[in-house]
């Protein structure tokens, strides 16, 4: 079992979760992906010790009838994190949040927040004919700070469905920069297992209640971390509920069950192989058990296997200090990386391993942070913690789908000429604008480019 991370007071609930009822949608629904002001690369510490916060890393202790819909998503800052819009309430308040598979729960900032920043769209309860609340009191804790709140319950609307009893929490103080500007907070979409309301996620409330098509979800993710200017949001992808989107990948999704002796919590598979640079590293099963996390945007990995990694890049060197645990390389080098969960080897671009400019070595080459990070080599007990996080750095370059029963993750091949902007939904949900900053320099601005790793901070705050 992964030990708690959290202080979590919470009597017994008193509310009990309706049956979903979906709006009637015919057609599919896509959702934008949005893309938020970047973070301060001082930050980068925090984010280490959300994620390990998280997954207890260094702890010791039947066919269905019913709907799919497709949920536009907005890409945050360049890849660093993915959004998504639901509603909360009679008449129904509109909120971004980010769309975690590695959290179980559901929670955003209220009126109430004394840290939040006018940027921030915010709750309020007593605007909502439906909110019923309970004198449970939740901190969830993790690195760097916590998030502190009330169990709730009210009508949650995501992608034309609606679940009129969602339990969720009410967020009344927030850590500073845990959120990017106009996000509002996360929806887990992960297993029940791993909630820390102790209650059935959105999602999986669905799939009980037999409204979705199909046990399963899919996502594409759009890549904007090569643009040259630094954007706010853009059209981040495709988020689809109850199917998958077949214009969006070409081929067999290939399918593998979470690995044997498993529980379905976090969204498991087990790495079985790693290439980079032509050179392929076989995982042992002791140190391949990985999340499938879209709530952070990197992938880390074990000491020793990263060690290995950076080794087969020439000119890569450890970084140290308030950056251990990443690896820098010579900016001109175009690093290529595939990985394997025991079926097809799945190629990465180079330009997702490349987070940005770092500085200069001793010899004064330009040297680029790599998207792969040392995870730690002590990751907990028992079989529910994950050794390895495998976050949008590699989703990105698949289609991904997420499958309840039997529970397993699926990659597909991405179609060719892929652009979000074709993607048009027919319930009122257009994909934004792409909204600019600020320019970047000829290489990536690695104040930019690291938020992605940043937003650790963000997709793991929701820590066991």
């Amino acid at each position: 079992m992964i030990p708690f991370a959290v202080l979590f007071v919470l009597s017994v609930f008193p509310f009990v979760l309706a049956a979903p009822q979906p709006q009637p949608s015919p057609d599919t629904i896509h959702v934008p992906l949005l893309r938020r002001n970047p973070h301060n690369v001082e930050d980068l510490p925090k984010a280490l010790a959300a994620l390990k916060g998280k997954y207890g890393i260094g702890s010791t202790t039947k066919k269905r009838a019913g709907n799919s819909a497709s949920i536009p998503i907005t890409d945050e800052q360049n890849d660093s994190s993915y959004s998504g819009e639901i509603t909360i309430g009679t008449p129904p308040q509109t909120f971004q949040v980010i769309l975690d598979t590695g959290s179980a729960d559901l929670w955003v900032v209220t009126t109430s927040c004394t840290a939040c920043t006018s940027d921030m769209t915010t709750f309020d309860p007593s605007k909502s004919s439906t909110y019923k609340v309970s004198n449970s009191q939740l901190t969830i804790t993790y690195g760097s700070g916590s998030v502190k709140g009330t169990a709730a319950q009210d009508s949650v609307g995501f992608g034309g469905f609606s679940v009129p009893g969602q339990v969720f929490m009410s967020a009344t103080t927030v850590v500073d920069n845990l959120l990017a500007p106009g996000v509002s907070g996360i929806i887990g979409l992960g297993f029940q297992p791993i909630s820390s309301l102790q209650t059935s996620p959105f999602w999986e409330t669905l799939y009980n209640s037999n409204m979705l098509a199909e046990p399963l979800f899919g996502f594409y993710l759009e890549r904007w971390v090569t643009s040259s200017t630094v954007i706010t949001d853009a059209p981040g992808g495709s988020l689809t509920l109850g199917g998958t989107n077949t214009s969006l990948y070409t081929g067999n999704i290939e399918y593998i069950d979470m690995p044997s002796g498993s529980t379905p919590s976090y969204w498991f598979q087990q790495v079985s192989t790693i290439t980079v640079q032509g050179k392929t590293l076989q995982i042992s099963s002791s140190q391949g058990l990985a999340a499938i996390d879209t709530g952070t945007t990197l992938i880390g990995a074990p000491t020793s296997i990263v060690s290995e990694i950076w080794a087969a890049v020439s000119g890569a060197e450890a970084l140290s200090g308030q950056y251990a645990g990443m690896y820098a390389f010579p900016c001109t080098t175009s690093v290529t990386v595939s990985i394997s969960f025991g079926g097809t080897d799945w190629p990465m671009s180079s330009d997702d391993m490349n987070l940005g400019e770092f500085g200069t070595n001793s010899a004064g080459t330009p040297m680029c942070v790599g998207g792969i990070f040392d995870i730690g080599s002590t990751v907990g007990t028992g079989s529910g913690v994950p050794s390895w996080v495998v976050g949008d750095t590699f989703l990105k370059n698949v289609y991904t789908v997420f499958r309840a029963n039997p529970a397993s993750v699926g990659f597909a091949a991405l179609a060719s000429g892929l652009d979000t902007t074709s993607i048009t939904g027919t319930n009122g949900l257009p994909f934004p604008t792409p909204t600019t900053s600020s320019t970047l320099s000829s290489h990536k601005s690695l104040s930019a480019s690291l938020v992605a790793f940043v937003t650790l901070l963000v997709g793991y705050v929701l820590v066991l």
